[in-house]
């Protein structure tokens, strides 16, 4: 097995080729309510933060119901027309910074194709606001060789039956990124995604 670095998966046919998240809907059977198990009109967010938003046509249904709203997506192919309370930016999602908090962030399958996950997920943490929550889609065994306990041990709430995460606030794992292996194959969605491997500090 060959690991390679966020550059270089970035280049890669599994992530450059996604479109399992690029044109869904905010509700409906495969919306984002129903994929992330979570109310976002219910949550009633001032601001909320889509990392790996694929289109944003979500973002834009979403747009009478939240005031601000921004979407990252690495890919940047964006539907559109684009309401002025959203703003949709092509960067990567492990690279990207906001310039300000958030009080929902949301990654709908999108950690499947993220090579160093528990980095984005540590940085993304530290971006809520104070009663914040940050919901995703998450496959633990696709953390190398930690798996679930990882996230536990840290504070972050993950449901295994239906593979989502939820985090309130700050979290911190105290490992070292290795690189991911960008040929691991499918995951519980079908789709192929990539392992991310770690190791202790040091």
């Amino acid at each position: 097995m060959d690991l390679v670095d966020d550059a270089e998966l970035a280049r890669s046919s599994v992530v450059a080729n996604r479109a399992m998240n690029r044109t869904r809907d905010l509700t409906g059977r495969d919306g984002y309510a129903a994929v992330l198990g979570f109310d976002i009109a219910g949550h009633q967010p001032r601001r909320w933060l889509d990392l790996c938003c694929g289109s944003g046509r979500a973002l834009i249904e979403a747009a009478p119901l939240v005031p601000e709203i921004t979407g990252v997506d690495l890919v940047g192919f964006f539907a559109g027309p684009v309401p002025p309370n959203v703003t949709l930016i092509a960067a990567s999602a492990g690279e990207w910074q906001p310039d300000a908090d958030f009080d929902l962030i949301t990654c709908v399958h999108g950690l499947h194709y993220v090579g160093d996950k528990l980095g984005l997920l540590e940085k993304a943490s530290r971006w809520l606001t104070p009663g914040g929550v940050l919901v995703a889609n998450l496959d633990a065994q696709s953390i190398r060789p930690m798996g679930p306990k990882v996230l536990r041990q840290n504070g972050v709430h993950y449901d295994g039956r239906n593979k989502r995460i939820r985090i309130t606030g700050p979290v911190g794992f105290g490992l070292r990124y290795l690189g991911a292996d960008k040929d691991a194959g499918p995951n519980y969605t079908g789709q192929p995604a990539v392992h991310s491997y770690y190791g202790v500090q040091g």
